[in-house]
C-alpha cells in the first residue's frame, strides 16, 4: 500500500465528515435548484453522511439473513417466490417512504423435482457418483437414461462429427472460464453459450443429453445451474451442469482413451406459466415529479444455495438506498423507485414487462441504476450512456475515488434494466449505471449450494449499499436537460 495515498484518503475523509458536522449543526440540507453544479462542498459532506449512515446504522446485513434463512433460494413461479414478493413489500412499507404497490408479472414456472441423479461408468465398471445440477429450463429424462460422452470445448468441434455424430451419445462441453481474462464476468461471458445452447447442439447431432462444465474458476465439488432454452424446430434432450472437480476427471479419462458412460435422473418439471409481481416503493421528486430515477435488483434466485450474492445482495442494497436517504432527511428532486424485480435468472419477464408499462404510460426515466454482481467491495461503477452522460458520471470519479469505486467505465448496467433501454424512444432512454463490486469470489458462489448468507461480508455489503445510495444521490443532482 502506498502511505502517502492512503493518509491523504483517510485525511480527506476525517475533513468531510468534519463539514458534515458543520452542516447538519447549522441545519444545512443538501437541497439544490435545478441549475447543478458538476460538484460542490453539500456533495462532499452527503456522501461522508450517506457512508456514515450506512455502515453506522444500516440494516441491509439483516435484511440479507431474513430473506435467505427465512425465507430461502427462490425461484420464479415458487411458492418462496411469492414469499419474497410479500416480503419486499413488507419491508418497503415499513420504511414510511412513499407509495409501494405490486406490479404484475407472467413468470415461467419451472421445478427441479424430486430425482436428481447422475453416475459415471469406467471401462464398464460400478457406478460412482456424479454431482451435477440439471439447468434451469431443463426437460427431465423419465427415468434412467444412460449413454458414452464425448468431450468437447466448443461447437466447431461438435459441428465436425456431422448431423447424426452423436447418435446415442452424450456431449460434454469443458470449456472453462478463461483464467487469462482479470474481469471474472467477462470470463463468464465467453463461456456462457454452451450453458445456453449446449441442449439444442447436442440434439442438433443426435445426442440423448447434453451435460456442461459448470461456470466457475473455483476447482471445486459444487455444481453450478443456470439458465438453458431450447429450439422449438430441435427435439428437446436433458441438461446438467457438472462440477469442475467431475469435468476435469470426465475429461482426462476421455482424453487417455477410456470408456467413459454417464448416467442421469432427472425429475424437471414445466408447469403452466404464474402470475407474480415486480415490488415497486416510489418516493415523489420535489422539482421533477415526472421524471424517474429507478434502482433495483432481482428477488428471485435459482433453487440451489440461498441467493444471498445472486442477488440477495442487491436487493436489500437497493432497499438501504431508500432508507438511508429518508434516514438524512433527503428529499428527491426526481421522483425515486426502487423495483425489486422478478425473474431475471429464468426469463427476465419482471424487466422486459417493467419497461413496456413505462413505454405505455410514457413515462421518461432519466436513470436507472442497478445492483447485480454480488455483496462483495465495491470498485466502482458501468456506465450506459450517452458521451454526455457518461462523462458528468466520470467528473465524479476523484470523490467517488475516495470511497474505493473510482472505477468508472463503460459497459452493460444490468439485465434487469436493460430493456429500458430498448423500450424508451430517443431522447428518453436513461443514462445506466451498474454498480461494480470485485469480481474475483462471485462466481465462486454464483448459482450454486455455495451461495449462502454465511459467504457475504457484513461491511462489504455495507459499503456497496453506501455506493449505491451515494450513485443514486449524485443522478438525483445532474441537470438532464443539459444531457439532451
Amino acid at each position: 500500500m502506498n502511505d502517502s495515498v492512503s493518509v491523504k484518503g483517510n485525511l480527506m475523509v476525517r475533513l468531510v465528515l468534519l463539514m458534515a458536522g458543520v452542516a447538519a449543526a447549522m441545519g444545512l440540507e443538501a437541497q439544490e435548484t435545478a441549475s447543478i453544479d458538476p460538484w460542490s462542498t453539500q456533495d462532499s459532506v452527503m456522501l461522508a453522511r450517506i457512508h456514515q449512515q450506512v455502515l453506522g446504522e444500516g440494516a441491509c446485513y439483516e435484511d440479507l439473513r431474513f430473506l435467505c434463512k427465512e425465507v430461502g433460494p427462490r425461484l420464479s413461479g415458487s411458492p418462496e417466490a411469492d414469499e419474497a414478493i410479500l416480503w419486499g413489500g413488507k419491508t418497503l412499507q415499513a420504511l414510511g417512504v412513499g407509495e409501494v404497490r405490486m406490479q404484475p408479472v407472467i413468470v415461467p414456472h419451472w421445478e427441479r423435482g424430486g430425482a436428481e441423479q447422475a453416475w459415471m461408468r469406467v471401462n464398464g465398471g460400478e457406478r460412482e457418483p456424479l454431482r451435477v445440477a440439471a439447468l434451469g429450463g431443463s426437460v427431465g429424462t423419465t427415468g434412467d437414461i444412460e449413454g458414452d460422452v464425448a468431450v468437447f470445448r466448443d461447437f466447431a468441434e461438435l459441428d465436425s462429427l456431422g448431423e447424426d455424430g452423436l447418435a446415442g451419445r452424450i456431449a460434454f462441453f469443458n470449456r472453462p472460464m478463461d483464467p487469462l481474462m482479470i474481469n471474472a464476468g467477462s470470463a463468464y461471458g465467453g463461456a456462457y453459450e454452451q450453458r445456453s445452447k449446449g441442449a439444442v447442439e447436442s440434439a442438433r447431432h443426435g445426442g440423448m443429453a447434453a451435460l456442461v462444465r459448470s461456470l466457475t474458476h473455483a476447482m471445486d465439488t459444487f455444481p453450478h445451474t443456470g439458465g438453458m432454452r431450447y429450439n422449438d424446430e430441435v427435439r428437446q434432450v436433458p441438461a446438467a451442469a457438472v462440477s469442475t472437480v467431475d469435468a476435469r476427471r470426465i475429461a482426462r479419462l476421455v482424453n487417455a482413451g477410456e470408456e467413459v458412460r454417464v448416467g442421469l435422473n432427472m425429475g424437471c418439471i414445466l408447469h403452466d406459466d404464474k402470475s407474480q409481481a415486480n415490488v415497486i416503493a416510489e418516493w415523489t421528486g420535489s422539482e421533477f415529479p415526472d421524471r424517474y430515477i429507478v434502482v433495483g435488483g432481482h428477488l428471485d434466485s435459482w433453487d440451489i444455495g440461498e441467493g444471498a450474492h445472486d442477488d440477495g445482495a442487491g436487493i436489500v442494497q437497493s432497499i438501504e438506498v431508500l432508507r438511508t436517504l429518508h434516514a438524512l432527511g433527503y428529499q428527491p428532486r426526481h421522483t425515486l423507485r426502487v423495483v425489486l424485480f422478478i425473474n431475471e435468472e429464468n426469463g427476465n419477464n419482471g424487466g422486459k414487462t417493467y419497461a413496456q408499462r413505462a413505454r405505455e404510460k410514457g413515462e421518461w426515466h432519466v436513470a436507472a441504476v442497478e445492483s447485480d454482481a454480488g455483496g462483495d467491495a465495491p470498485r466502482g461503477y458501468s456506465i450506459d450512456a450517452s458521451d454526455a452522460g457518461t462523462a458528468a458520471v466520470r467528473s465524479w470519479q476523484e470523490v467517488l475515488g475516495d470511497y474505493g469505486v473510482g472505477d468508472l467505465r463503460r459497459g452493460g448496467a444490468g439485465v434487469d434494466i436493460g430493456p429500458l433501454k430498448k423500450e424508451m424512444p430517443a431522447g428518453k432512454r436513461p443514462l445506466m449505471v451498474g454498480l461494480r463490486p470485485n469480481s474475483q469470489r462471485y462466481f465462486d458462489y454464483h448459482h450454486s449450494d455455495r451461495d449462502v448468507f454465511e459467504n457475504v461480508h457484513e461491511r462489504e455489503l455495507k459499503l456497496g449499499a453506501a455506493a449505491l445510495t451515494s450513485m443514486v444521490y449524485l443522478l438525483d443532482r445532474l441537470n438532464y436537460d443539459s444531457l439532451d
